[in-house]
C-alpha cells in the first residue's frame, strides 16, 4: 500500500472494484460491460478505477464529460471510452481524434461533430441517445425523426459512423415503478425507428446499475454500470452491497487530532447546538465539509472511534468536527474510520447518507481533492 497519510486519507480497494465488475457481469451474462467513471471514478480515482474494471472484464468506460475521457486516453487507455455531456463548443475535434465515442442528443450536436469530423479528416463515432421518459439529456420522440434522418446522411457522406443508440432511466432504482417498463417500450419503439432507416447499431443500451442488478430484459448489448461498480448499492430497497454480491471499495479514514477533558455544560462546535451533559472527552476528527463530510450530517453522522460508533457532536465545520468518546480510551493519533465496508463495525456510507438525508452516490462522490487516495489490492 502506499505511504499513509497522517490527517485524513480514503483507502481504495482495486480488488474489491474487480470483483464488483466480475459480479456486474454475471448479472449480464450476454451483454458487454461499460464501467462508468465520471466524476473521477465517483471519487474512488478514475484512472486507478478504469484500470481495475478493464482487467476484470469491462469493455467500455464511460464519463460525463469530454475532459475526462480526454484524460482517460491521455493517461494511455485504449479502451472504447463514451462521454455524453456536450455543450456548443466542446473539443468535438479532440474527441473525434481521440477515437471517442460522443453522445448527440440534438441537432446542434450532430453538426457541430461533424464540422469537427471534416477538420480531422475522419469519421467521428457518435451515438444517439433517446430521451424515453426521463426528460433529461436525449432527443425527445417527437424529434427523433430528423436526427435520426440527419445521422444516416451524415454516416453516408462518411462524417460520422453511428456506433450505438441509448437512453437511461429515471427510476430504475425503485422496483416496479410504473416508468420503467413505459421507458422500455419507448426505447424498442425508438431503436426500432433508427434501425428501420438504416442505423446499424453497434451497441444498444438502456441499463444502468439498478437495472443491471434487477432488469435482465432490459441489458441489450451492453449495460453501464456506475456506483455498483464501487461496491454501493443503487438503493437501499435493491438490498445491502452484500446481498447484491458487492464490496465498497472505499474506507474513509482519519487520525485524532486532539482528546481534551471539558466540564459539564461546555458548548461544542459552531452555535453550541451540542452541549455536554457531564464531565467527558471531545475527541477532535481533523475532517470536514472541505474535505466532503456533509455539514447536513451535523449531530448525527457516525465515526468507529476507540472501538465504538459515536456520532458527530454538535456541527461539522469546514475542516473538523468533534465526537464526545467519554471516557473511552482515545489518545491523538488513533485511527477514526468514518466508513468503509463495515468489516470492523465502521459505519458504511450508506449510513452517512441516512444521516446527511441524501444517497450513497453522494457521500463517495463527494470526498474532495485535499484527501488523498491510498490504493490496496485486496
Amino acid at each position: 500500500m502506499n505511504e499513509t497519510p497522517t490527517r485524513a486519507y480514503a483507502e481504495i480497494d482495486l480488488a474489491a472494484v474487480r470483483s464488483n465488475v466480475r459480479a456486474l457481469r454475471e448479472r449480464a451474462p450476454r451483454a458487454e460491460l461499460m464501467a462508468v467513471v465520471k466524476s473521477n471514478g465517483y471519487g474512488h480515482g478514475a484512472l486507478p478505477c478504469a484500470r481495475a474494471a478493464l482487467e476484470a472484464g469491462a469493455t467500455w468506460l464511460g464519463t460525463a464529460t469530454p475532459e475526462e475521457a480526454l484524460a482517460l486516453r491521455a493517461a494511455g487507455i485504449e479502451a472504447r471510452i463514451l462521454c455524453w455531456l456536450w455543450t456548443p463548443g466542446g473539443p468535438w475535434r479532440e474527441a473525434v481524434e481521440a477515437d471517442l465515442d460522443v453522445a448527440v442528443s440534438g441537432m446542434w450536436a450532430l453538426e457541430e461533430v461533424r464540422e469537427a469530423a471534416r477538420a480531422a479528416g475522419r469519421p467521428a463515432r457518435i451515438q444517439l441517445k433517446a430521451d424515453t421518459g426521463l426528460g433529461r439529456n436525449g432527443c425527445q420522440p417527437a424529434a427523433w425523426a430528423e436526427l435520426v434522418g440527419a445521422a444516416v446522411a451524415a454516416q453516408a457522406e462518411g462524417t460520422v459512423d453511428v456506433t450505438g443508440v441509448w437512453s437511461h432511466f429515471a427510476c430504475a432504482d425503485e422496483p416496479g415503478h410504473p416508468s420503467i417498463a413505459l421507458q422500455l417500450a419507448a426505447f424498442r419503439d425508438m431503436l426500432a425507428y433508427a434501425e428501420k432507416e438504416g442505423v446499424e447499431p453497434e451497441v444498444r443500451h438502456i441499463a444502468n446499475s439498478p437495472a443491471t442488478l434487477t432488469l435482465p430484459e432490459s441489458h441489450f448489448d451492453l449495460v453501464r454500470c456506475g456506483i455498483a461498480v464501487y461496491g454501493v448499492s443503487p438503493a437501499p430497497e435493491l438490498g445491502t452491497p452484500a446481498q447484491l454480491g458487492l464490496r465498497p471499495a472505499m474506507s474513509l479514514k482519519a487520525s485524532v487530532a486532539l482528546v481534551k477533558s471539558v466540564p459539564a455544560g461546555h458548548g461544542v462546535s459552531y452555535g453550541h447546538h451540542y452541549v455536554t451533559d457531564r464531565e467527558t472527552r471531545l475527541a477532535l476528527i481533523p475532517t470536514g465539509y472541505a474535505d466532503g463530510i456533509p455539514r447536513h450530517a451535523s449531530g448525527s453522522g457516525p465515526v468507529l472511534v476507540g472501538g465504538e460508533v459515536r456520532r458527530v457532536a454538535g456541527r461539522v465545520a469546514m475542516d473538523q468536527f468533534v465526537v464526545d468518546i467519554g471516557d473511552a480510551d482515545v489518545a491523538a493519533g488513533d485511527p477514526a474510520i468514518l466508513f468503509g465496508p463495515g468489516d470492523l463495525g465502521e459505519p458504511t456510507a450508506e449510513d452517512w447518507a441516512q444521516a446527511a438525508h441524501t444517497i450513497a452516490y453522494e457521500i463517495v462522490t463527494r470526498i474532495g481533492g485535499r484527501v488523498p487516495r491510498v490504493y490496496r489490492d485486496g
